[in-house]
C-alpha cells in the first residue's frame, strides 16, 4: 500500500471514529457499501419498459425493450417521481455535482463547460469518507471555452472536484460524438477522450463511447478489488453521454455472457482497445428493431410499414445502456461485491429531439415511443416529462426488492444519500438535498425534499397531437417549477414576478391538463395538505399565495443566469413571536458543518442572540441558532459574518454565507438581499474544534442601520 492511501485510509478512519458518539454510524456493523452512480444523457421517463415501455408493448405500439434495466428495478426501487434539477444537461448535471438547486448552483441555464464550484461535491464528500472516487464519461462542468485544445483553463477538472482519477469526455460538446477518433456525424472531427492527463483517442479507434465506458468501467473495478486496497470502498460516477445527440450505432452486437468473464472487455490495446473494436462503425442495429414494423396510420387495414431508420437507432442505442448495465452488474456477482454495492441508475433530462444525423433521416420525435411516457414535455421543458426522471436504486438487504417509491425526491439528493449509507453523518449543511435512505429502506423518518428548478431557453415545447392542447407550441423564455406535495407549480414565459403559476396535481393529473390555478377557491382536501407538509393552506388561491413567496426564499439570483424576479423583495412570514433565539449545542468531530435536522442535541435552550459563549473552549460542538429577525423597513440589506471556525447562514432556506468550506478563519464573509419589513426566519451554524479559538462577529447594515453587530432587539423565537 502506498503512503499517500495509507494517509487517506487513516485520516477516513479517525474521522469517522471521531463521529461514533452519534448512533447511527456506531450501530453500523455492516462494510461500508460501494456506490456506482450511473446517469445516461437524455433518456426520458418513459424509455424503460418498467417504467412505460411494457405498457406500450401490451396497447400494441412501437415500443423498446430494457430488461436487465427492469431486473435490476425488481431488485430494488423504482422511484416513479424522481426529478431532475434541470430540464438540460449542464445545470441538471452541476446540481447533482454539488448537491444544491438552480436557486444556489453557479451554472445554470445552458452555461455549458462551466466550472462548478470550489465546493462540498458528491465526489469530495465521499472521499473525504475514505472512498477512492473516479469519474468515467462525461463531464462538462470544467471550466474552459469548448475549443480550448491544452486544458490550461480547466481547474475544475474532476480531478480538482473530489475524483482520484477521471476517464472520458472533458468537454460538453465532444459528447455529441459516440465514435471520438472517427468522428462520423456531429463535427466529422476526432474529439478528445482523457485518461487523466492524456489524451488517448489516437488510440481508440472503433471505440462507440457506450462499449468504452463500460469496458474501462469493469477494469478498474476489477483492477480495484484485486488490489490491496480493495478494503476501501469506492464511489464510481458513470456518465453515458448515450442516447444523446447523434444516435451513432454500435460495431456490433453485445458480446456474449458478461461480467468477469463475458461480456464488454478492456483489452488495452492501441487500435484495439474494447472488445467491440472491429467490425465497422456504425452498422449494428439490434435485432429486436432491425425488422419491427408498426401501423403508421392507425388503421389495421392497411398494412404495417417498417420503422424509420431514426428510431431503430434510438432503439438499439437505449438497449445497448441496457446491456451494460447488466454486464456491469454480473461483474459485481462475479467479484462477490454485488450485496455491498449501491447502484442508482437515472437521466440527467427528458427525452430530446435533437438527433444531428445525416440527410435522409427523419427527426427524432419522442412521440414515437412516447419516450415522455405519461407526461408532457421533452428536454428543456419544465413540464413533467423534462424534468422527471426513469430512476432506480438498488441497495441488496436494505432496500426491499420489488420497491415503487412514490415519494417526490430529486437527483441533489443522492449525496446526502451516499454519505448517510457510507457513515450515518448528516450531510454538510450547504447541500439542499436530503437523505432518502428512509424513504429507500423504510427505517427512520423521511424529510421532503425541496424540488425546485429554474431555467432560461429561447423556444418553444413541440406542438405534438400528443400533447395536451394548452402545451403544444407554449413560448419558454424564462421558466420555473415548484413540487409541493402532489402539486406542481409552473410558469412559463415569466415576465414579472407577480405571473400567475399554473397549478397541477401530478399524481392525479401526470399530463398537467386541469389548471387548478384558474379555479382559485377550489378546496385543498386534508390528505392533499398532508403531502404539502405545510400550515394553513386550504384552497388552491391561498397554495398559489404561498408559491409565489416560496420561489423567492429558496434561490440566490446568479450573475450569469438573470430573472425578472430577481430584484422583488423576498416576502416576510407571519408567526406568533416572543424575543429570543432557539438553540442547541451538539457534541462530535465532523468532516464539515453538518445538517442537524437529525441530529441529537446535547444541550438546548434560549438565549437574548446567538451566544457562542454557550459551547464550552475543551469540546468540539456544533451551536446551531434558529428563530427570527424582524426586518424595519422595505429594502437592501447586507449582513456579515466573521469567525475564527466553521460558520453559515440562512435566511429562510436562501444559502446567505458560507464560511465552512475551505473558510480561512478570520475572514469577513458577506451577502446582500432584497428583503420586506417584517419577520424573517434564520438559521446561524457555529462549529470549532476544540483547537480553534471562539469568535463570531455577526453584523448587518440597510436602510437606516449603519454596518453593526444584529443586536437583541432584532431576534425573536417562535411562541
Amino acid at each position: 500500500m502506498n503512503l499517500l492511501k495509507f494517509f487517506k485510509g487513516l485520516i477516513a478512519s479517525l474521522i469517522l471514529f471521531g463521529f461514533c458518539s452519534q448512533k447511527s454510524f456506531a450501530q453500523k456493523e455492516t462494510k461500508r457499501p460501494n456506490v456506482i452512480f450511473i446517469l445516461v444523457d437524455d433518456q426520458g421517463y418513459g424509455d424503460l419498459g418498467v417504467f412505460f415501455q411494457n405498457q406500450r408493448a401490451k396497447e400494441g405500439k412501437p415500443y423498446e425493450r430494457t430488461p436487465f434495466l427492469d431486473k435490476l428495478a425488481a431488485s430494488g426501487a423504482m422511484l416513479t417521481q424522481q426529478y431532475a434539477p434541470a430540464p438540460v444537461c449542464a445545470p441538471s448535471r452541476a446540481s447533482l455535482m454539488l448537491g444544491v438547486s438552480q436557486g444556489h448552483s453557479n451554472v445554470r441555464d445552458n452555461e455549458f463547460d462551466r466550472a462548478i464550484d470550489s465546493n462540498y461535491t458528491m465526489a469530495s464528500t465521499m472521499h473525504t469518507l475514505g472512498y477512492t472516487t473516479i469519474a468515467i464519461g462525461k463531464w462538462g462542468l470544467q471550466g474552459a471555452k469548448p475549443w480550448d485544445k491544452n486544458g490550461d483553463e480547466w481547474f475544475a477538472r474532476p480531478t480538482n472536484r473530489g475524483f482520484d482519477s477521471f476517464f472520458g469526455y472533458m468537454r460538453h460538446m465532444d459528447g455529441h460524438e459516440h465514435y471520438p477518433k472517427e468522428g462520423l456525424y456531429y463535427n466529422k472531427k476526432q474529439v478528445e477522450v482523457w485518461d487523466n492527463g492524456k489524451n488517448i483517442t489516437p488510440e481508440l479507434d472503433k471505440c462507440y463511447t457506450a462499449d468504452l465506458w463500460t469496458a474501462y468501467a469493469k477494469k478498474w473495478i476489477t483492477s480495484h478489488e484485486e488490489s490491496k486496497d480493495k478494503s476501501q470502498p469506492f464511489f464510481m460516477y458513470l456518465a453515458y453521454e448515450t442516447p444523446h445527440a447523434v444516435l451513432e450505432l454500435p460495431t456490433q452486437a453485445y458480446p456474449a455472457g458478461g461480467g468477469l468473464h463475458g461480456g464488454m472487455q478492456w483489452l488495452g490495446t492501441p487500435g484495439n482497445m474494447i472488445t467491440t473494436a472491429s467490425g465497422t462503425p456504425d452498422s449494428y442495429v439490434n435485432p429486436d428493431y432491425a425488422n419491427a414494423t408498426y401501423d403508421d396510420d392507425d388503421n389495421p387495414a392497411t398494412p404495417k410499414v417498417p420503422w424509420p431508420d431514426t428510431y431503430k437507432r434510438y432503439a438499439t442505442a437505449n438497449r445497448r445502456l441496457d446491456y451494460a448495465v447488466g454486464d456491469l452488474v454480473q461483474l459485481l456477482k462475479d467479484l462477490k461485491i454485488d450485496d455491498n454495492t449501491i447502484i442508482v441508475y437515472t437521466s440527467d433530462n427528458g427525452p430530446s429531439i435533437e438527433s444531428y444525423l445525416p440527410k435522409g433521416y427523419v427527426a427524432n420525435h419522442p412521440t414515437f415511443f412516447g419516450s415522455y411516457g405519461p407526461f408532457d414535455g421533452i428536454k428543456r421543458d419544465d413540464w413533467e416529462g423534462g424534468v422527471r426522471m426513469p430512476t432506480i436504486a438498488v441497495w441488496p438487504g436494505h432496500i426491499p426488492a420489488g420497491t415503487v417509491d412514490k415519494t417526490p425526491s430529486i437527483s441533489y439528493d443522492w449525496t446526502p444519500t451516499f454519505i448517510d449509507a457510507a457513515s450515518g453523518l448528516p450531510a454538510p449543511e450547504r447541500l439542499d438535498g436530503v437523505s432518502l435512505l428512509p424513504q429507500l429502506t423504510g427505517k427512520g423518518t423521511q424529510r421532503q425534499s425541496l424540488i425546485y428548478n429554474e431555467y432560461f431557453f429561447p423556444g418553444r415545447t413541440p406542438s405534438f397531437k400528443e400533447f395536451a392542447p394548452n402545451h403544444r407550441g407554449r413560448k419558454m423564455f424564462q421558466m420555473q417549477m415548484l413540487r409541493l406535495g402532489d402539486f406542481v407549480g409552473v410558469r412559463y414565459n415569466i415576465k414579472a414576478a407577480s405571473d400567475s403559476f399554473e397549478i397541477y396535481n401530478v399524481v392525479k393529473d401526470p399530463q398537467q391538463t386541469n389548471n387548478l390555478a384558474l379555479k382559485p377557491q377550489t378546496p385543498i382536501s386534508a390528505a392533499e395538505r398532508k403531502t404539502m407538509n405545510v400550515e394553513g393552506i386550504k384552497n388552491i388561491g391561498a397554495l398559489q399565495t404561498y408559491m409565489h413567496a416560496r420561489v423567492l426564499q429558496v434561490r440566490r439570483p446568479e450573475e450569469w443566469a438573470p430573472r425578472p424576479y430577481d430584484t422583488t423583495l423576498v416576502p416576510s412570514v407571519e408567526a406568533e413571536v416572543k424575543t429570543g433565539v432557539d438553540w442547541k449545542i451538539f457534541r462530535g468531530n465532523y468532516p464539515w458543518l453538518p445538517q442537524v435536522a437529525t441530529l441529537k442535541a446535547s444541550s438546548q435552550g434560549h438565549s437574548p442572540l446567538p451566544d457562542i459563549s454557550l459551547i464550552k473552549n475543551e469540546e468540539d460542538a456544533l451551536l446551531y441558532c434558529n428563530g427570527y429577525i424582524l426586518v424595519p423597513k422595505d429594502g437592501q440589506y447586507t449582513f456579515y459574518l466573521n469567525a475564527d471556525a466553521k460558520a453559515f447562514l440562512r435566511i429562510h432556506d436562501m444559502q446567505m454565507i458560507d464560511a465552512d468550506f475551505n473558510y480561512q478563519p478570520g475572514e469577513q464573509k458577506h451577502a446582500t438581499v432584497l428583503l420586506k419589513a417584517g419577520l424573517h426566519p434564520f438559521r446561524l451554524y457555529y462549529y470549532k474544534k476544540k483547537e480553534d479559538k471562539t469568535n463570531l462577529n455577526f453584523e448587518w447594515s440597510g436602510p437606516g442601520i449603519d454596518k453593526q453587530t444584529v443586536a437583541p432587539n432584532a431576534f425573536f423565537r417562535q411562541k
